[in-house]
């Protein structure tokens, strides 16, 4: 299979290339020229299947063309060794938990997934890839610890000063090996534009094999359709329409589903639960799309201005009525979020981050408002421990941490100060 621009300024290229390039030349997001359907059996059989084994059908049926079946199979179940638990809450609302990873975030699927595919792709290579990921809390984390000694890559993280929280600073700040953060002094859409521009440098790309860990790449994409249809063969009433709730900010999240719809899993509405940064619902409402500086709010991993997928949601839907169609977009304010955190503690004896809180916010409209008669399923991102200093004074609690987390706090903190000015950020990366 070819993957093209969605700019289309550019001639599509293979897997391999998309992958270890991550970013057009046109500054353009690959995408896959045919999102093939799977066949009805996969369904009729699904309850039957492991969260394994469906990952391994979801990726043939995605990426056979391009890999050896035996050779993706052996990087899916290494890469997916973590369950993606669906707990109920009643007979509308279910959790979705993707904090079952290493680095107890969802993002962990598309990190390890892309950690193992690089791999393989740069398997006696002379050069050295260099990876570049912003972060505004969780990629980082996963991204460094996917890639944390995979031979011959070396990977370069830019997160926000003072805009993650200190668990998620700790994961990809101790790492050290081929691991080095860059501490950059503004938002996470400065580090976002950053990483853009260091791609875009003709001097860099031809001093450095650069590649992207971000949502923008699409060996990250793939893997985070899996666990959509893990959740769907986890539901016990398949007859009621299935509704996802994703908390979103880049919004790589709800792309990945979409991809899943296209590839036949029964998914009846989309709905983008965002904070503050209200992008897409405004877009959704009005047509317009207006992207601004982010807002920092407690669920600081949502807090983009721009969403780099927003250029693949168009390219997927091409019109904003198309777009209505699947998806609905809600807001709330930090004030609704802790309320939230509390009401879920309170109602359910259920501890949820304040990111799944949005979702849930988000899902209790819905109901309200569109349909009371469906398996609403709120994406639940991060362990609610990587967003303890929100969340426990809300509930009234400590958030434990789980033992094999414990060890990260003690660790010291190594990162690199720099502000927002290209030119050293280029410094760096020609100096490294």
């Amino acid at each position: 299979m070819k993957y093209y621009s969605t700019k289309r300024q550019t001639s599509p290229v293979n897997l391999k290339e998309a992958v270890l390039k991550g970013l057009p030349a046109d500054n353009g997001l690959f995408m896959p020229e045919h999102i093939p359907s799977l066949p009805n059996s996969f369904f009729e059989k699904i309850e039957q299947l492991s969260f394994q084994e469906i990952a391994c059908e979801v990726a043939h049926n995605l990426l056979g063309e391009d890999i050896d079946k035996d050779k993706l199979q052996e990087i899916v179940i290494s890469a997916i060794n973590f369950p993606a638990p669906l707990v109920s809450l009643s007979d509308t609302t279910y959790i979705l938990e993707l904090f079952h990873g290493n680095t107890l975030a969802f993002k962990d699927f598309g990190a390890r997934f892309m950690a193992k595919l690089m791999g393989y792709f740069v398997e006696g290579n002379t050069a050295a890839l260099d990876i570049l990921v912003a972060t505004s809390g969780d990629t980082g984390s996963a991204v460094a610890h996917g890639f944390f000694n995979v031979p011959n890559i070396h990977v370069t993280v830019l997160y926000p000063k003072g805009k993650v929280s200190n668990f998620q600073e700790k994961q990809f700040t101790t790492l050290g090996g081929n691991i080095t953060a860059l501490e950059i002094d503004g938002t996470f859409d400065d580090c976002q534009a950053l990483v853009k521009q260091a791609f875009l440098d003709k001097t860099l790309n031809e001093s450095l094999n650069l590649s992207s860990a971000n949502s923008i790449n699409i060996s990250r994409l793939i893997p985070q359709s899996f666990y959509y249809f893990e959740a769907y063969k986890q539901l016990k009433d398949k007859q009621k329409p299935t509704v996802f709730v994703v908390p979103s900010g880049n919004f790589g999240n709800l792309t990945a589903g979409l991809l899943a719809k296209k590839m036949g899993l029964p998914i009846s509405q989309f709905v983008a639960a965002t904070n503050a940064n209200d992008i897409i619902p405004n877009y959704l409402q009005t047509g317009s799309y207006s992207p601004r500086p982010s807002i920092q709010t407690i669920s600081n991993a949502m807090d983009v201005g721009n969403p780099s997928n927003f250029q693949r949601m168009l390219d997927l839907f091409g019109k904003v009525e198309e777009m209505r169609n699947q998806i609905i977009g809600y807001a709330f304010d930090d004030e609704q979020t802790a309320k939230a955190m509390r009401t879920v503690k309170e109602k359910y004896n259920y501890i949820i981050d304040p990111h799944g809180a949005v979702g849930y916010l988000a899902l209790e409209k819905y109901i309200k408002e569109v349909n009371k008669d469906i398996n609403g399923i709120v994406l639940e991102t991060a362990h609610p421990v990587k967003f303890a200093e929100v969340v426990s004074p809300q509930i009234g609690e400590e958030v434990a941490i789980p033992e094999r987390m414990r060890y990260l706090l003690e660790k010291p903190k190594m990162s690199i100060p720099l502000g927002t000015d290209f030119e050293g950020l280029k410094d760096f990366l020609l100096k490294k």
